[in-house]
Order: C-alpha cells, then sequence, then structure tokens
C-alpha cells in the first residue's frame, strides 16, 4: 500500500484544471493506493467522492510569495497527518523541506519564455513582470529542491534542464476519450444559437482563456486576410470574453478588444465565454479547423482534443507544438498573421490535404493516455518510496 499526497492548490484555470479532472478517475481505480489531494473550494465541487480518495480543502492567497510562503508553512502538516509516503506537488512550486520524498509537476513555460517578458514589457504590465520573476525564482529553485521534477513534454523538459541544469524526466500529459466525449447532452443553448448563425461560414475555433502568451492578436490580424482571399465569410470561435466589462482574469483584454474594432472583424469573432469541458468536444466537432498561435508552451491539451475530434489543426511552430502534433499540423512562424492566414487557407483550398491533416490527427490523438500518464507517475513514486525504505534501512 502507498499513500500519495497530491498539491494541487494552484490548480485553478487552464492546464492545471484538466490535470486534476483527469488524473483523479484513474487514482481513484488503484486499489493499492490511497490518495489525499490538497485544493481549492471551486475544485472540489466537481470531483464529488471517487474511491481510495480523500480530500483536504484550503483557499491560497493570490500572489506568488504569498502562496509560496503558506504551502511552505502548511504542507508539511498536512503531509506528516495524512501519513503519506510521497508528495507530489502540481503547482510548480516544490516544498523546500518536504518530509518525504517529492515529485514536482514543472509546467508552466512563462517564466523560461523570452517572449513572454518582452510582450510584458511591451504591454507596460511592470507588475506582473515582476509576479511572474517571483514566481520564476521559486519555480526554479523548486527544481532543485525536488526529489523528481516532471515536465508534460520532452522539448519543455529539455528547456527546464537548461534553465535549472537539473535532471527532469518527460512523462506526456493524457488525453482520455472515454471522459472527453463522454456526455451526450446538446451544447448550451445559447452556443449552438451562434453556431447555427454561422453556417455557410468557415468555421475556425481557439480553445483558451484569454491571456498574453496564447497569442490572440496574431490570430486576430489574420482574419482579414482569410477573409478577403476566402470567397465566403469565416467566424472565430473564441472560449473567452475579449471585453474588459465581461473579462475577470489577471490578463488586460483592452488592446485586442481594440484591434478587434480597427480591424473591422467584429462580426467575425464570436465570444463565446467559458465553455464546460463536457461540451468541448461538441463545439469543436461543429467547426472545420482548430488554431494555435501560442508563442509559448508546454504541453497544448486542446490540441490533441481537436485531433481527436477529427479537425485539421494549424499551430505554431514551436518545438512542443511539432512534438504533439507531428504531421497532424500545418505550422506558421508564431507572430506571422500572414502565413498563419496562408495555413488556413491552405487546408480550405484543398479537401485532400484536410482529410490527411485530420486522419492523422486522430491516429495521433491515440498515442496519449492519463491512465499511461498516471502509471509512469506513481513509477516515480514507487522508486522514491522504495529508495528512501532503503536508505533508511542502510542507516
Amino acid at each position: 500500500m502507498m499513500r500519495l499526497f497530491l498539491n494541487c492548490i494552484a490548480a485553478s484555470a487552464g492546464s492545471g484544471l484538466t490535470y486534476v479532472r483527469n488524473v483523479v478517475p484513474h487514482l481513484a481505480t488503484r486499489a493499492a493506493l490511497r490518495t489525499t489531494i490538497c485544493l481549492g473550494p471551486e475544485l472540489r465541487k466537481e470531483l464529488g467522492n471517487p474511491a481510495n480518495i480523500s480530500f483536504i480543502v484550503k483557499e491560497i492567497p493570490a500572489g506568488a510569495a504569498a502562496r509560496f510562503a503558506v504551502e511552505q508553512a502548511l504542507l508539511p502538516r498536512l503531509v506528516r497527518a495524512a501519513g503519506s509516503d510521497v508528495l507530489i506537488s502540481a503547482g510548480n512550486f516544490a516544498l523546500k523541506k518536504s518530509p518525504v520524498p517529492q515529485i514536482l509537476l514543472s509546467g508552466n513555460s512563462l517564466y523560461t519564455s523570452p517572449d513572454f517578458v518582452s510582450d510584458l514589457h511591451d504591454r507596460h504590465a511592470y507588475r506582473m513582470w515582476l509576479d511572474t520573476r517571483i514566481r520564476g525564482f521559486f519555480a526554479r529553485r523548486s527544481v532543485e529542491w525536488a526529489d523528481c521534477t516532471v515536465a508534460p513534454s520532452q522539448a519543455f523538459a529539455a528547456t527546464l534542464r537548461r534553465w535549472t541544469g537539473e535532471k527532469v524526466v518527460s512523462v506526456y500529459h493524457g488525453f482520455d476519450r472515454e471522459i472527453f466525449f463522454r456526455d451526450s447532452a446538446p451544447l448550451p443553448a445559447a452556443i449552438q444559437q451562434k453556431l447555427d448563425a454561422a453556417q455557410n461560414t468557415l468555421r475556425i475555433v481557439f480553445v483558451s482563456h484569454y491571456n498574453y502568451y496564447r497569442n490572440f492578436e496574431t490570430l486576430l490580424r489574420a482574419v482579414p486576410r482569410i477573409r478577403e482571399r476566402l470567397g465566403k465569410d469565416v467566424r472565430i470561435f473564441l472560449t473567452c470574453k475579449l471585453s474588459p466589462d465581461e473579462y475577470s482574469g489577471p490578463f488586460r483584454t483592452e488592446s485586442a478588444a481594440a484591434l478587434v474594432r480597427r480591424l473591422g472583424i467584429s462580426s467575425q469573432i464570436v465570444e463565446l465565454g467559458a465553455v464546460p469541458y463536457r461540451s468541448l468536444h461538441r463545439l469543436i466537432r461543429a467547426c472545420d479547423i482548430y488554431v494555435s498561435p501560442a508563442y509559448t508552451e508546454t504541453f497544448a491539451h486542446p490540441l490533441v482534443e481537436a485531433m481527436a475530434c477529427g479537425l485539421p489543426v494549424v499551430a505554431s511552430d514551436l518545438p512542443v507544438h511539432r512534438e504533439i502534433c507531428g504531421n497532424a499540423a500545418l505550422y506558421f512562424p508564431r507572430f506571422s498573421s500572414e502565413r498563419l492566414a496562408d495555413s488556413v487557407l491552405k487546408l480550405e483550398e484543398s479537401l485532400v490535404l484536410r482529410k490527411q491533416i485530420a486522419d492523422s490527427g486522430l491516429k495521433r490523438s491515440q498515442d496519449f493516455s492519463w491512465r499511461t500518464h498516471v502509471d509512469e507517475v506513481l513509477a516515480l513514486a514507487h522508486n522514491l518510496k522504495h529508495g528512501e525504505a532503503e536508505r533508511d534501512r542502510a542507516a
């Protein structure tokens, strides 16, 4: 029997939520495993009462320094009280003095991205720049403190090795078709109405909450070129809101909203807002092409989801994107709206190419498995536990 402690306090958006939602069902099936998960109150509401798992609900203050201080003081006591054998820290920060062997899941490329630093300077987002630097300091030290650091792709693992000089293991994040396609309910009526209103248009979808590093502006700048050369209208479906009045996240949307107005593409941009995860497969399948213009990434779950839905993919030319998609995408330089538009048009003009890319994506999506991910992480945990036991006996 192994007792695992999973720290998911930082899982509040994006890939962090995707990770917890998909990993928990697999942890629950392991009869020889007891898992304690520390997480926030909103995420707790989603997870029900799975077997073999207990939950500790904690509120953590915003801000890198405050979160780090609270975790360092609080988590060791919780880990000891749970009688855990191994700690998995899933939020890029590790405990400096973990009471048990520790695996760090490191999955934030903003700390290592020169493009993000440059972007923040250009936007005069100096407070966010400072917060990122602070978080980056703790994230880098965390790789040193952990007994084992795991990255979700080989490309990002290589980046972390260069950044820290430490050993980093690559374990792919997964994809669970059964969970992703399980919900058979129709899309919410408001979303379905917007899709219905876009009949006879080229429907492009991009799944992301608004942030700077997903590079929305490059996608927006591509729209006029696509529209002019397409011969029919185009709609870009976004799972976020660009209006400052409707957006409550840390990234400012004013410049993106102003760009939409300046380009005269308001009627082409369909702001859906957050779409329930259970409904994503219906939204993606209702569209024609998936686009990801991100300028930095660590794994890119939506690309795998899009490939599994049979959509051809257009993605920025990042090592991570090429690793995840392989020949199941067309690639463009990450800040080139012209090349992005050309890639979309190339797919639209060739049904043969679209089918080829889509078929390759369906095949490639089958290479990712949350069950395999959990197996590999648990194997690392078992090795650490047994290694600790061997050291205790030797002492």
